[in-house]
């Protein structure tokens, strides 16, 4: 793979609230850490009619707002505004395309272009055809994408399809963002460069693995889009399906993109379909009613949709792996919104002891386990059993304990980053391994595809369940009735 550090990033729907949040702030990071290739130039675009100076504001607007204040500095924003021009378009109108065609030449000097869709994914393929029709779309350019690609297989089919006419694979760069979080690239440094879990990490010591993505939040705002996706399509069928496969994968050869996508491909492709016959015992769907959240009272999502609906706001189910590492080991993976406590983790519970010596006198020994906490906090745990200090005539008494490491104590010195930091990164200088290939997108639809049938088929309808808990009662039973119980 060539790699060319791109001389243009352009970011179609610039004003929009993804950039001022998460973009631009991104952006100014790098900048202030001197990661900007020297001559890369960054062009915004969206609908609305702004001009050059027009859009510097509503940038330093943003990284006021959205860039803690101890992190701002006038140089640094000076030299990225300075970085910075504006190009009004609207994607289906020819004349405003091919005008900001003539300003991406214009802009790009000789080197790459990274193009940015920013955008409701039903615009991609248009804006692609109008980047090749302009001549702005052959090699050297490429492409980010959103999620969600589309909203079922037949959709993202469609999605990429329209893309593909344009771009070449390997040029097309699908963003996860959770894939540029710190703690998720970390999950691979902690299994591919430490001896010590590797040899343990399959069917054989682990008895089960959960998977987590709690939010306390509701729809805010959002409530015609996530009316229209729900729990399943909006989190599982990407952010916990690529936490999945990041925790299941076979080691790569090498890190590099095609190693890593492969393996994660056939973590994919070896999940055992849930149908027809399987979702009622094997899934749980749930809606949020009104409840509390942190002592305050929220409304249920009826309330804030204004509508009745079927959406589901939460989803919980047991999944296999039917390869050889993990054969027989069930993995629960649950997500949803006005949860208990905001959440993203993995936790790994290990086979108890074979026989415990303890026994006789009474102490319990609970099964080792690691905790890899994504959210609000970086952190890792390993569960141990130690000795309960005291003098202890009646036999050893055992609990259990945390090795514990605080990755922002470890590393108090390094600057907590936003995702796209590192996917910016990536694209500026063309490496693709922390994006989503599209065999992995189609490959994850098919799977959801057929839940989410499977729910239509029998007329399952989200089970109610007040805000502020960990979802609905029967989400329990899911793992209770195979002896496990979800970590709260």
């Amino acid at each position: 793979m060539t790699s060319h550090a791109a001389s243009l990033l352009t970011i179609f729907g610039a004003s929009g609230d993804l950039s001022q949040r998460m973009l631009l702030p991104s952006l100014y990071g790098l900048q202030a850490d001197g990661l900007l290739p020297e001559r890369m130039r960054i062009l915004g675009t969206a609908r609305s009619a702004l001009d050059d100076a027009g859009f510097r504001a509503l940038v330093a607007e943003a990284i006021a707002r959205f860039v803690p204040k101890a992190e701002q500095d006038a140089a640094t924003l000076d030299a990225l505004l300075a970085r910075v021009g504006y190009q009004p378009a609207v994607v289906d109108d020819g004349d405003s395309m091919a005008a900001l065609a003539r300003r991406v030449q214009a802009e790009r000097e000789g080197g790459d272009v990274v193009y940015h869709l920013s955008t409701a994914p039903r615009f991609y393929a248009t804006i692609c055809d109008a980047l090749a029709a302009n001549g702005v779309a052959g090699p050297g350019t490429r492409v980010l994408l959103e999620k969600p690609i589309g909203h079922d297989l037949a959709s993202s089919i469609e999605i990429n399809d329209g893309v593909a006419a344009s771009f070449d694979e390997d040029r097309v760069f699908r963003v996860d963002h959770y894939l540029g979080k710190e703690g998720v690239q970390n999950l691979l440094a902690l299994r591919f460069g430490n001896a010590l879990f590797e040899p343990l990490w399959n069917a054989r010591h682990i008895e089960q693995v959960q998977i987590t993505v709690a939010e306390t939040v509701g729809v805010e705002g959002r409530g015609d889009y996530y009316d229209h996706s729900g729990a399943l399509r909006d989190m599982l069928q990407n952010h916990l399906l690529q936490l999945l496969c990041l925790t299941a994968m076979e080691p790569p050869s090498q890190f590099d993109p095609g190693a890593v996508r492969n393996e994660k491909l056939k973590v994919l492709q070896s999940l055992r379909p849930i149908g027809r016959d399987d979702v009622a015992s094997e899934t749980v769907a749930g809606q949020y009613t009104a409840g509390a959240i942190g002592g305050a009272a929220v409304p249920g999502y009826l309330d804030e949709l204004g509508r009745g609906s079927r959406t589901e706001t939460f989803v919980a189910l047991r999944a296999h792996i039917d390869n050889w590492r993990w054969s027989g080991v069930p993995f629960y993976l649950r997500t949803g919104k006005r949860m208990a406590r905001r959440a993203t983790e993995i936790y790994l519970q290990f086979r108890q002891v074979p026989h415990s010596i303890f026994a006789s006198g009474g102490a319990s020994v609970q099964p080792n386990a690691l905790l890899i906490r994504l959210q609000p906090e970086e952190r890792i745990e390993l569960l141990l059993m130690n000795k309960t200090p005291g003098l202890d005539r009646a036999g050893l008494r055992l609990s259990q304990v945390a090795l514990d490491l605080d990755l922002h104590e470890e590393f108090a010195s390094h600057r907590r980053r936003i995702a796209y930091e590192r996917l910016y990164l990536d694209a500026i200088e063309n490496n693709g391994t922390l994006f989503v290939r599209r065999d992995e997108t189609e490959a994850a639809w098919r799977w959801v595809d057929a839940i989410r049938d499977g729910w239509v088929h029998a007329n399952l309808a989200p089970r109610p369940h007040p805000a502020g808990t960990w979802g609905p009662g029967s989400a329990v039973t899911l793992t209770e009735r195979h002896g496990h119980s979800w970590r709260e």
